[in-house]
């Protein structure tokens, strides 16, 4: 069996007002996190690698223990991109997170290849990123759909219609956007 790579963004577990901030439809915020959790591991296996492109989740402090908890029954060797609900007041990587076993030091913005393609992900969009101009795709967050992509950029949050809350493959998320 082969391992897949998965992308996903803005999941921001135990945050209740993302709820109604978002229009997502759930009916509390335990159920949010349930289902991402379950739609996470109906497509992420063990040894898959999954890139979560930043908020991974809300009031890390009040719930580390919860956090930690979540985080090991989510499947994959997972590689986290810095949003800014992941870090503290002072700009760091919250100690929440940081202590959490992800597959590689968290950053703020990482590339990998892809389908072919050379993958810049960041948790912020940009209008220019490396390899652009030799065919490089961005993958971003933050924006909750609210800010449609350019060229071959777009939002991997869970917002979008055709992420679903389900972390998704390249392939899948570059439907319709490479020739």
């Amino acid at each position: 069996m082969f391992v897949q790579k998965f992308y996903l963004a803005d999941t921001h577990f135990f945050h209740h007002r993302i709820l109604a901030m978002c229009n997502r439809a759930f009916s509390s915020i335990d159920e949010h996190d349930e289902a991402i959790v379950s739609r996470w591991n109906s497509v992420v296996r063990d040894d898959d690698i999954i890139y979560h492109l930043g908020d991974f989740g809300f009031h890390l402090g009040l719930n580390s223990e919860r956090v930690r908890s979540l985080f090991h029954r989510l499947k994959g060797r997972k590689h986290l991109i810095i949003g800014n609900h992941d870090v503290d007041k002072k700009g760091t990587l919250h100690p929440t997170l940081a202590a959490l076993d992800w597959a590689a030091r968290p950053e703020h913005a990482l590339r990998t290849r892809d389908g072919g393609r050379d993958v810049y992900m960041s948790h912020y969009a940009a209008r220019v990123w490396p390899s652009q101009q030799h065919g490089a795709v961005h993958f971003y967050g933050h924006s909750h759909g609210r800010l449609p992509g350019q060229g071959l950029s777009r939002d991997v949050g869970v917002d979008l219609p055709d992420v679903a809350f389900t972390p998704r493959t390249f392939e899948e998320l570059t439907r319709g956007m490479i020739e």
